[in-house]
C-alpha cells in the first residue's frame, strides 16, 4: 500500500516539474482578450458605416440628388434671346430687318403704334379683319393677307399687315389704328422672312 502512495506522489513531481507556466500574467491576458474585442467592434462599426454610406450614394444617384447634379440644359441655355431681330422707326416709318428697309404707315395721332419688344406669335397668309379696327368705318369686314400678330409687352395684340387698300400711305402716311402697315409685296417678303419667337423693337 505504500509502495502505491509512493508511485503516486511521484507521478504527481513528474508532473508538476514538467508544468509550462503562462507566458504572461493574468491581468495581462485579460487586457488583451479587451483590447481585441474593441477592435472587432470598431471593425464592426466601420464595415457598418461604409454600407450605409455605400446606400445613401446609390439612393442620391438614382433620384439625381446631390451639389454635383446638374440639368442637362440650363434656363439661360433654352430661354429665347430678347434682342430684336427686326426695327421699326415709327419717325421715320421704316422697319428694318436683315439689312432690308421697308417704309411702314404706323397709328394715327388719336391710335398710335404701341412702342417697345414686341414679340411674333402667329403668322397667317390671310386673315379677315372688322373695318372698324382699320380705320376704315363699322358694318364690313375686310380680308388682308401676309399678316403677322405680334404681342406686347404689356400682353396686347397688334399685328404687321399688308395695306392692300392704300399701298401709297407706307413711307408717307400714318393711317392705321395702331397696326404696322406695308405695301403688299413687302409684307409677303417679310411673311416669309419671320418667325414666331422673334422679337421686333418698336419706337
Amino acid at each position: 500500500m505504500s509502495d502505491d502512495r509512493d508511485l503516486t506522489t511521484a507521478l504527481r513531481d513528474v508532473a508538476d516539474a514538467h508544468q509550462t507556466p503562462p507566458p504572461v500574467p493574468g491581468t495581462e491576458i485579460r487586457r488583451r482578450a479587451a483590447r481585441r474585442r474593441r477592435r472587432r467592434h470598431a471593425a464592426l462599426a466601420g464595415t457598418a458605416a461604409a454600407v450605409v454610406a455605400a446606400v445613401v450614394l446609390g439612393l442620391t444617384t438614382v433620384l439625381g440628388g446631390g451639389p454635383e447634379q446638374r440639368p442637362a440644359a440650363a434656363a439661360s441655355d433654352t430661354t429665347p434671346s430678347t434682342l430684336p431681330a427686326a426695327t421699326v422707326d415709327l419717325s421715320r416709318r421704316l422697319l428694318t430687318i436683315a439689312g432690308r428697309e421697308l417704309p411702314v404707315s404706323s397709328g394715327t395721332a388719336q391710335h398710335p403704334t404701341p412702342t417697345g419688344l414686341m414679340t411674333v406669335t402667329a403668322k397667317f397668309p390671310t386673315k379677315t379683319m372688322d373695318s372698324a379696327a382699320l380705320g376704315l368705318g363699322g358694318g364690313y369686314d375686310l380680308t388682308l393677307p401676309w399678316v403677322v400678330e405680334l404681342r406686347t409687352a404689356d400682353g396686347r395684340t397688334n399685328y404687321v399687315v399688308a395695306l392692300t387698300y392704300d399701298e401709297q400711305a407706307p413711307g408717307k402716311l400714318d393711317v392705321t389704328h395702331g397696326w404696322i402697315g406695308l405695301r403688299t409685296a413687302d409684307a409677303k417678303w417679310l411673311y416669309a422672312k419671320v418667325k414666331p419667337g422673334m422679337v421686333l423693337s418698336v419706337g
